[in-house]
């Protein structure tokens, strides 16, 4: 009976083994950046001036994501962005016309509170290669100062 309690006793802590190796992978997935609708750059829409054409806006910040036949005077600008971790970030920018001419914006200036979706993935992008050459650093100063240390023998 002992060899029999052995093996399962083996085979349990394999079992559970696997299983802890398998689950601890899930936690290192990477998670692709999610964007979706207009990119709504501020510094485009700085630019934006009442009595604009729909040509000049429309070169300006490309096709509206919900423009209606029923309401052909308004265009709107949707943006949303998820990084791979922390909160979403979304814009609404409306925009009026009065026939050909721009006539009214909302949504154009920035909250207070909120977060520009300009370029985010290269800002998060710049934020990892500037603590990668940190952690870098470091570890090349660390190497440095090992090898001004003597070596003790045995």
């Amino acid at each position: 009976m002992s060899r029999f309690s052995a093996l399962f006793a083996s085979l349990l802590a394999a079992l559970i083994t696997s299983l802890a190796l398998t689950l601890s992978g899930c936690a290192i997935v990477y998670k692709l950046p999610t964007r979706q609708g207009n990119v709504i750059d501020q510094n485009q829409l700085n630019q934006l001036k009442l009595g604009m054409t729909r040509d000049q806006v429309h070169y300006l910040l490309g096709t509206p994501i919900a423009s209606s036949s029923f309401e052909p005077d308004r265009w709107d600008y949707f943006g949303y962005y998820k990084p791979p971790r922390g909160e979403a970030y979304t814009r609404n920018v409306t925009l009026y016309f009065d026939g050909d001419k721009l006539s009214k914006m909302q949504g154009v200036e920035l909250a207070q509170n909120a977060t520009q979706l300009g370029t985010p993935d290269y800002q998060t992008l710049k934020k990892e290669a500037t603590k990668t050459a940190k952690e870098k650093t470091a570890d090349e100063e660390n190497e440095e100062a090992d090898k001004k240390q003597p070596q003790r023998g045995p």
